[in-house]
């Protein structure tokens, strides 16, 4: 397709509830959105990034600069784009994989409407519905965080994921396993807070029977968590660590991770995303889907990825009400009877969603850009 134009939108999305990680507490959502206008038809992708750098050294000013002053010309300038041209196309600018990300999936959105094809038939998704975890923020207190995990599994959620930091720990795990019972999927999310020396306390969490402990080290430690893999049972998954599939194959062989978590932009795009998760998939490592509070553009193709089969474990795919009280496409809402706890993946060319327009005019942040050729 020929790129005619490059919209940048940014957008404010209040939390329903603080979310709070070691890495800060968050209210809302800076969300830039891509739109790309082609003599196919156009297309919506979401960034990932955050408003600052903490997660990620991505953020949302430098993923809107780059984009503006590096990526965008490129596509506008080239004759012919297609998803599967774009990450080659963008391969000059060194990292910034959320940016490139954005791009591509908007790309990829418009080259798939035009064709009447959606996200779950072109990644080869084998499901109609696929499980949901939620993902559960550091509590003010124990009371408040079981009265938020009771509220999930009322609603049917297959997998709570707690959130956890040196001092908040043994003591939510305890209380949420006691909550769950034997049989209740439980993991925990250490967002890189711990260091190797933490090992023998990590250990701690053993009896409580935890599917995994995501990233508990600095995502450039791989050897540490090779190391961690040898002190505890509990299952080592790698998330920030892992930004391709040549380091996801690294990282298994060194015995640093036995499950992956994929996330489409922080390893540069959905296609890179289907290579991480084949590649796991032939070495019978488990995958399931992350989440970086998406909103339903973004929601919409995590659900498609995965329904694929090597996606194993249910994902942060939780309903759009998980986070937003409104979204800027139709909700994703908990299916109920022999699909509760599951979302149905969307059908239709595309993403398969509608952006509200009018929605993305009224939460504006400033002005949208649009890019020309």
């Amino acid at each position: 397709m020929r790129i005619d134009a490059i919209e940048l939108h940014r957008v404010g999305m209040p939390l329903v509830r603080p979310f709070e990680t070691s890495f800060g507490v968050q209210t809302a959502r800076e969300v830039l959105l891509i739109r790309v206008r082609s003599d196919a038809g156009d297309g919506w992708g979401e960034c990932v990034a955050g408003s600052e750098p903490f997660y990620s050294s991505e953020y949302v000013d430098g993923a809107a600069h780059v984009i503006e002053h590096y990526l965008a010309p490129t596509l506008l300038h080239a004759p012919d784009v297609t998803a599967a041209s774009v990450a080659r196309q963008l391969g000059f600018v060194a990292g910034h994989r959320m940016a490139k990300a954005a791009l591509e999936a908007a790309v990829l959105d418009a080259e798939l409407r035009a064709a009447g094809r959606s996200f779950g038939e072109y990644f080869g998704a084998t499901v109609e519905w696929v499980g949901c975890g939620v993902s559960v923020g550091i509590a003010p207190s124990i009371d408040e965080l079981l009265a938020e995990v009771s509220g999930y599994v009322a609603e049917g959620y297959k997998r709570i994921k707690l959130k956890i930091k040196p001092g908040w720990d043994l003591e939510p795990v305890a209380r949420v396993r006691e909550l769950l019972g034997p049989d209740g999927l439980l993991q925990v999310d250490a967002n890189t807070a711990y260091t190797l020396a933490d090992a023998e306390h990590l250990k701690r969490l053993d009896p409580f029977d935890l599917l995994l402990i995501e990233q508990p080290f600095d995502e450039e430690d791989i050897a540490s968590h090779a190391a961690l893999a040898q002190v505890i049972e509990t299952p080592v998954c790698l998330d920030e660590s892992i930004l391709s599939a040549a380091i996801a194959v690294d990282a298994i062989e060194r015995g640093a991770t036995s499950i992956v978590n994929i996330k489409a932009g922080r390893v540069g795009g959905y296609l890179e995303a289907l290579r991480v998760h084949d590649i796991c998939r032939e070495l019978s490592v488990p995958v399931w889907c992350g989440g970086m509070l998406e909103t339903g553009i973004g929601r919409a193709a995590n659900v498609a990825l995965a329904a694929l089969p090597g996606f194993t474990l249910p994902g942060d795919t939780s309903a759009s009400a998980r986070y937003f009280a409104d979204d800027l496409t139709e909700p994703f809402v908990l299916g109920t009877g022999e699909h509760a706890g599951q979302l149905r993946v969307p059908t239709g060319p595309g993403t398969g969603v509608e952006v509200d327009e009018a929605f993305v005019a009224d939460r504006a942040l400033s002005p949208h850009r649009t890019l020309r050729g």
